[in-house]
């Protein structure tokens, strides 16, 4: 485990790192997540070591430190990431972030260009959303105020989400994940979709056979690779481990 002291309050980042050549390859979680247990199988495949691999918990979430003073926004999140990576000596780097780690990564490449060479996107989140009603398959976070949930909401979340999910989300600081899945609702501005279409990095989204980003044509006229991954959800790399590997080798250098 390494680690890097990104808040004034001295909140350190972890990750969980494996050994080999530069540039590094930096894997990132989505709400409610924690790196290493979703992508430890992947960064391990045989077709995708001999790399630098970090596998880093945001700031609140898994391993990481949960500073209160922390907005948790998503430029916020960037901001702390691009700390750590600058401390660990990473640029130019490969990074593969899944779902709402996704949108953090578009603003950490806009932002910090210096890091990021190449940007896999895993069913990231691109637009903002109503959170109101809850959705289908959604955890509902945002539909609470920060004390709503912190004082009961997290049990209602807890039992709609089921243990799979819980299992990492329980991990999360209350009010970090209820900052962060409000922000991620609420977007930037440009938004996501605006600012990846602008970057001039490869760029890939994968996605979920059969269930494509929406506007994903407006995506391709921009240079984004959008790639459907069989036999999976949203969470592709513990759906489909192989094919995900198999797919990230042909995208990273």
């Amino acid at each position: 485990m390494h680690d890097a002291i990104v808040h004034p309050s001295g909140a350190r980042m972890r990750w969980v790192e494996l050994p080999g050549a530069e540039p590094a390859r930096v894997y990132v979680h989505g709400l409610g997540a924690t790196s290493a247990p979703y992508y430890a199988e992947v960064a391990a495949h045989p077709l995708l070591t001999r790399r630098r691999s970090l596998l880093i918990d945001l700031l609140g979430f898994g391993i990481s430190d949960r500073p209160q003073d922390f907005p948790y926004t998503l430029e916020a999140h960037a901001d702390a990431l691009a700390e750590a990576l600058g401390k660990a000596g990473v640029a130019g780097a490969s990074v593969i972030a899944h779902s709402m780690g996704g949108a953090v990564a578009i603003i950490l490449a806009a932002h910090h260009p210096e890091l990021v060479a190449n940007l896999i996107l895993v069913d990231a989140n691109l637009d903002p959303y109503s959170v109101v009603p809850v959705q289908p398959g959604s955890s509902g976070l945002g539909s609470y105020t920060e004390e709503e949930f912190v004082a009961h909401g997290w049990k209602e979340v807890r039992d709609r989400v089921g243990p799979h999910w819980w299992s990492t989300m329980r991990l999360a600081d209350l009010r970090g994940l209820h900052r962060t899945a409000v922000s991620l609702a609420q977007g930037t501005d440009p938004t996501m979709r605006e600012m990846l279409k602008a970057l001039t990095i490869p760029r890939a989204f994968l996605h979920p056979e059969g269930d494509p980003p929406e506007a994903a044509d407006g995506l391709r006229a921009a240079g984004v690779q959008v790639l459907g991954i069989p036999e999976s959800g949203h969470n592709i790399m513990l759906d489909n481990p192989e094919a995900f590997a198999q797919t990230l080798r042909t995208l990273l250098p």
